[in-house]
């Protein structure tokens, strides 16, 4: 991320929301009044007359340079090109039943969470909260029944990093954020801006595994779905399934991924990042065993949670396997090499990499 870009509004409504890229994270909203969101997506209702802006600066899909960030955030640039920055990988989950029981797979970030919330690691965490799992909005959580409110796995849009905004404003000490790539790199951004922005108060983020996120209007096509039944939980199991499972408290709904895709956010559609390269611990699916997580350690930060958490007795850990670490390798290298050669390239300004690193990407 260059310090010497200098834009504002104007450059965000032309590099990214008339482009349709807006992903919806809220890193402008609750930030200018000038800025709202409708629909999963940010709108510029009247110019402010900036020419430089905190909206620019801090929108994930206005700029990233990765180099720069990686030396931000890590201290030097990666060496694993397919996942990013990394300490260590394994498969981990919650030890607690009731963790487990309410989460979407191991509970690994609801535990995460808690732990780190009763033991002085955080004040507050910033989580996507849903009543119905078809909607989400963030919330502040402060303690483990707040956490387990928001457990579960949501696939629509929300703009998780506006309440980030807000707890700083409420004076929140040290604040943990759960988001997607795009949520997490905006935060990121903050930190590493010029801007005086409160960021330095996000102490924690764990980052969520994430291909695409769908727009609010995808309710309506839910709710058609499922009539009167409460959706339990959503999933999309892996290839070759290719499918949408909806489980109702009647039912189980089986749907044509391809049908949900047309929902499928724009801006998902040029993300380089799947396994969320900038944050303190990753955590995503272990394919093949829904009662674990994967979990990606990035920092020494992380790392010090993570075995405290399991110290403690919270989290409980195993070595993942050779074949299914090679396959998320692939998997992630797979969707950077699409991106980087199917996207336009008017499209892909917004990413900046080593020339090397591309070409190792692609070939």
């Amino acid at each position: 991320m260059s310090q010497a870009v200098v834009k504002g509004p104007k450059d965000l409504q032309k590099d990214v929301l008339t482009k349709g890229l807006c992903a919806g994270c809220g890193a402008c909203t609750n930030l200018c009044p000038y800025i709202d969101m409708v629909k999963g997506k940010a709108i510029l209702i009247e110019p402010c007359g900036l020419s430089e802006g905190k909206c620019y600066n801090f929108c994930p899909r206005a700029y990233i340079d990765v180099p720069y960030l990686d030396k931000s955030i890590f201290g030097s640039y990666r060496r694993d090109l397919a996942l990013g920055s990394n300490v260590s990988i394994m498969k981990a989950r919650a030890k607690d039943s009731e963790i487990r029981s309410a989460a979407q797979y191991g509970g690994a970030v609801s535990a995460l969470m808690t732990y780190a919330l009763e033991n002085g690691e955080i004040d507050a965490a910033v989580l996507a909260k849903s009543s119905n799992r078809i909607s989400a909005k963030p919330t502040i959580a402060k303690n483990k029944k707040e956490v387990l409110e928001c457990a579960g796995s949501k696939y629509i849009v929300c703009p998780t990093v506006e309440e980030v905004w807000e707890a700083i404003t409420q004076g929140i000490g040290k604040i943990g954020v759960v988001g997607t790539p795009c949520q997490v790199t905006a935060i990121r951004k903050m930190q590493a801006s010029n801007f005086e922005t409160g960021a330095d108060k996000v102490s924690l983020l764990i980052g969520l595994f994430c291909t695409w996120a769908v727009s609010p209007d995808a309710y309506n096509y839910i709710k058609d779905l499922i009539g009167s039944a409460k959706v339990i939980k959503l999933d999309v199991p892996p290839p070759p399934a290719n499918i949408f499972v909806i489980q109702t408290d009647a039912k189980k709904i089986e749907v044509p991924l391809d049908e949900v895709r047309k929902f499928i956010l724009p801006s998902c559609n040029i993300c380089f990042d799947m396994t969320n390269e900038f944050a303190d611990i990753s955590v995503g699916t272990v394919e093949g065993q829904e009662d674990w997580n994967t979990v990606i350690v990035r920092t020494k930060k992380g790392e010090k949670l993570l075995q405290n958490a399991i110290d403690a007795g919270t989290i409980e850990t195993k070595p993942l396997e050779k074949e299914r670490l090679a396959h998320l390798c692939e998997a992630s290298l797979t969707r950077k090499r699409r991106v980087l050669t199917e996207t336009e390239a008017e499209k892909m300004a917004y990413l900046t990499i080593r020339e090397e690193d591309k070409q190792k990407i692609i070939s």
